[in-house]
Parts: structure tokens; sequence; C-alpha cells
């Protein structure tokens, strides 16, 4: 298998910014393994950087990694994005996964932007280790799941970590509807078309992608 496209830096995946790679190396500070390393990017990209749909400006500058790493809170697919760059500083090879869900824990705010629970597009990162690709999601920090009562999705480097199947009560909380495939970099034509397909009134006169093409 060429790993070359998974392991080289793209305009979104910014593993070449100095601070991607500073940050990349500060996580894995004395730790030696690949897996290892991959587990503690991990844990840092999910916790440290909070989960948020409430982005100021929606433009292909919040996909880079940096400005997630600049950000601090950020959606799914900057979180995937910058997971992936930090395993690109450390030589794993990564690349980005999406899919559509239906996300059945949700806030009145949330609910009203995308006009219900089905959640276009979700992101999540697919790394190489020990010679097989595994899945993983740092998307939803631990904070955040306890107050939803959502166990958080633990990685251990050998298990897919995907699915937010029920809360801690055991109520439904996340269903993966439709698998788009896994890419080299954030796909965006995909991405918009996708958009365009189930969020219509975003690209009308002052939605957040009205400026898109």
């Amino acid at each position: 298998m060429q790993f070359e496209e998974y392991l080289k830096p793209t305009p979104t995946i910014d593993s070449d910014n100095k601070d991607v790679i500073e940050y990349a190396h500060a996580v894995t500070q004395g730790i030696s393994g690949t897996r290892e390393k991959a587990v503690a990017l991990y844990y840092s990209v999910r916790d440290k950087i909070l989960y948020d749909m409430a982005v100021e400006k929606f433009d292909r500058e919040i996909f880079k990694a940096s400005s997630c790493l600049y950000a601090k809170r950020t959606f799914c697919i900057p979180k995937a994005v910058l997971l992936a760059a930090t395993a690109r500083v450390h030589g794993i090879p990564s690349r980005l996964g999406f899919a559509d869900v239906t996300n059945h824990i949700t806030t009145e705010r949330i609910e009203r932007a995308m006009r219900g629970n089905y959640f276009a597009f979700h992101g999540y990162t697919e790394l190489f280790i020990e010679g097989k690709w595994v899945k993983a999601t740092p998307a939803f920090n631990e904070r955040l799941c306890r107050f939803f009562k959502i166990k958080p999705l633990d990685f251990d480097g050998v298990h897919d970590s995907i699915f937010h199947e029920f809360t801690t009560d055991g109520k439904q909380h996340m269903e993966y509807l439709v698998e788009h495939g896994t890419f080299a970099d954030v796909p965006f034509d995909f991405m918009i078309e996708t958009f365009r397909k189930h969020y219509p009134w975003w690209f009308e006169p002052g939605g957040p992608l009205a400026s898109w093409y």
C-alpha cells in the first residue's frame, strides 16, 4: 500500500505548520511507540480542543489544522483534521472519514440550525497503526460528554473508536446512516454538495454558507 498521500502536508492538513509540529511533539514528549503517540494525540485533541458548532465565520480557513489549534474550540471536521496533521508530523499515515449521522442529543440552538437531528458529513480520523487502519473520533470532549451523560469515546490505537450509540442512562445517542468513505484531505466540493442537499437554507442570503460556491 502506498502511504505518501497520507503522510504529506496539504493546505488543510498543514502538518508542516510550525505550531502544529510543536504541539504534536509537546503532546508526545517522552513517548516512543507509534501506537502510544497516536493515543496521546487523540486524547489531547479530544479534550484540549472543545467541541463547538458555533463558529464565527464558516470559510475554508477554519478547516485547517493550525486554525483548529489556535481556536481551541470548533466542530468535528477541523478536530479530525488536527488529529490527522499531528499524526503525520510523527510519520503516522492518516486520512479523514466522513459519514451522515443522526444525533439524538443536541441543544435547541443546534437543532434550529440543522432543522432536525440529521448531521451530514460528520468527520473522524483514520490512523494506520501496527499494520492496519484504525478509526478515531476526537470530536466530543470529555466535559461535554459528561454534561450530556454520554460516555466519552476512548481510543487505544487497536480498536475503532467511532460509535456513540447510547448515553450512560441507556438512551439512543448517535447512528451512522451514510458512509462517504475516506480521503487524504478534506473533499471540499463533495462536502459542499452534501451540505446543499441537506441544508439548502445555509446557502440563502444571510446564511452561513451564502458566500460559498
